[in-house]
């Protein structure tokens, strides 16, 4: 079985019928974020290059077809349609790295109906899970006020390729390492890591482990210091490195307790017998909340290793994310269920100063003051150009960034700015929500296009 077949079912069964029906007319669906999480301020798109990986290579083969054939109990041949079915539609999307507000479209599809819905499943997971992620990971960087962050969140994630993705997203926000050694390898980013309390634990003493770590790896080394007593473990890892002239470079952790009060005492242990350059690193159930407390409360900690709660976006791990039809066949579609509204036709968001960002239908003209967020990445079902690279990632996430209003980067009580509706997209919802309800009042009227 190949991709394909990571779908839900009911986008199988939709392909089908529509495929029995004829209904192969071109359909674009838009891909939003409803409503920001409560403690957001913004998001980071991410999460696109996963997706045109998935539509360049999507092809349902025949083990795919008798895959779908047995979830619905059905003989094979029933889902023949379906057999060799590939993605030619075209992709707008927000590159990777910049921020977007609520409703804004992260990405449309526009595709032979069978081939846009289908779809729907895996490229919703995609964006919606790594946007999350990198929004939280650009969060802990606004947190650190400059100090290295690194990921350490492999082990907890949401399984293997979500840490990966976690590692890249982190580095695509800025982070200054993984210890994620498979991600670090595949994306030329620094690994990093030290040693746990089980090393330290084998040895009959503290320092006969931190001599022994630094016998078998030359140069800087790092020693975890909190197995024990941690004051008492910062005093010996002082005179180990201090013997051995390793202190260039050099660091200790801290993983538990007071982080901030453990790190202004190993700060003044190191300091005072003449190690001012042995850094000080503080990991251990962190995220932006605990970073921006302890960088506010000026304690000595010169990087932050974030793990876990950061790895699954633990106070917002997930998006209220949709992806929904816009136009069918040329005639603009919109939902009208209660608080789940959607606005009708293919769209393009413009970034203005200060983020007063305007939605706009997508042949409307450009408003001369703003620029587009979304770019042709995707024509007939091949990319437009190259992967994008984390370098490039990292620059349109800072430009970003240095013109968000303060108030939405804050790390606790943001403010979001909230984009508005041109005049012709909100005229366009008018009629057409007019035209749906003459329409269901009608119920054997044929449907005519708005």
């Amino acid at each position: 079985m190949s991709e394909a077949t990571t779908t839900d079912l009911y986008e199988v069964t939709m392909a089908m019928s529509y495929l029995r029906e004829g209904m192969t007319g071109p359909a674009t669906f838009s891909l939003f974020v409803r409503d920001l999480p409560r403690e957001r301020g913004f998001l980071v798109a991410a999460g696109l290059e996963s997706a045109l990986d998935y539509l360049s290579g999507l092809r349902v083969s025949p083990e795919d077809v008798d895959a779908f054939a047995s979830a619905l109990h059905r003989h094979p041949r029933d889902l023949q349609p379906l057999l060799g079915l590939e993605f030619t539609g075209d992709v707008r999307a927000v590159p990777e790295g910049r921020i977007v507000l609520a409703g804004e479209p992260l990405l449309e599809v526009t595709a032979p109906l069978p081939q846009a819905q289908l779809v729907e499943t895996y490229v919703l997971n995609q964006l919606s899970h790594q946007t999350a992620i990198a929004s939280k990971a650009a969060r802990c960087v606004l947190a650190a006020a400059g100090h290295p962050v690194v990921d350490f969140s492999l082990r907890r994630a949401h399984g293997p390729q979500a840490g990966f993705q976690a590692a890249r997203l982190g580095a695509m926000a800025g982070f200054a390492g993984t210890s994620n050694v498979a991600a670090a390898t595949a994306l030329g980013i620094p690994a990093v890591g030290t040693m746990a309390h089980s090393y330290v634990e084998a040895f009959a003493t503290e320092e006969e482990a931190f001599r022994a770590f630094a016998r078998c790896h030359p140069g800087p080394v790092t020693l975890l210091v909190d197995t024990y007593d941690t004051e008492e473990g910062v005093r010996v890892a002082a005179r180990v490195l201090r013997d051995l002239d390793r202190g260039p470079g050099s660091a200790v952790r801290l993983d538990s307790g007071d982080l901030g009060a453990l790190a202004a005492r190993a700060r003044s242990i190191l300091d005072s017998v003449g190690l001012p350059e042995v850094r000080v690193i503080a990991s251990g159930g962190l995220d932006e909340y605990a970073v921006d407390d302890l960088v506010r409360s000026g304690a000595p900690i010169d990087t932050y290793a974030v793990g876990t709660r950061v790895g699954v976006s633990a106070d917002a791990p997930y998006l209220d994310s949709a992806y929904k039809m816009v136009e069918y066949d040329g005639r603009p579609v919109m939902k009208l269920s209660s608080a789940k509204v959607t606005a009708p036709g293919p769209k393009q968001a413009f970034r203005r100063t200060a983020y007063a960002d305007v939605i706009r239908l997508a042949d409307e003209q450009s408003p001369g003051d703003g620029s587009p967020l979304l770019e042709t990445v995707m024509r007939d079902g091949q990319r437009t150009g190259g992967r994008t690279t984390l370098d490039a990632c990292r620059e349109r996430l800072a430009a970003d960034l240095a013109g968000l209003p303060p108030a939405a980067r804050r790390i606790r009580n943001p403010v979001a700015p909230r984009a508005t509706a041109s005049e012709h997209l909100s005229a366009l919802a008018r009629r057409v929500r007019r035209h749906i309800d003459e329409q269901t009042s009608a119920p054997y009227a044929r449907p005519a296009s708005p």
